[in-house]
């Protein structure tokens, strides 16, 4: 059983990108970077926590979402495309 052992916050400009379709991808802002026991030895590794409280390996991802990987973007170069924020509206998400 994986489990987070140790949480810090997240700088702004850190991504995880989730695919739902081939054609679907969404990014969602990274709010924490955990630090992730696995049952085996010697086995733990960071993991960026999102917006929406989705982690890789997490058991409660939304269904059907297949981690790509984490992307950083420099505030003043902008937001991913695809991005989606589940804390704010959608109105506000655009910059």
């Amino acid at each position: 059983m994986k489990r987070i052992v140790e949480i810090v916050p997240a700088s702004p400009g850190w991504y995880a990108r989730w695919r739902f379709t081939p054609e679907r991808t969404l990014s969602y802002p990274v709010t924490v970077w955990g630090l992730v026991d696995d049952a085996g030895p010697s086995t733990r590794h960071v993991v960026g926590v999102d917006a929406g409280g989705q982690w890789p390996g997490g058991a409660d991802n939304d269904p059907g979402a297949d981690f790509i990987r984490y992307i950083y973007q420099t505030p003043e170069d902008g937001q991913p495309q695809d991005l989606f924020n589940p804390a704010q509206p959608a109105s506000e998400t655009r910059l």
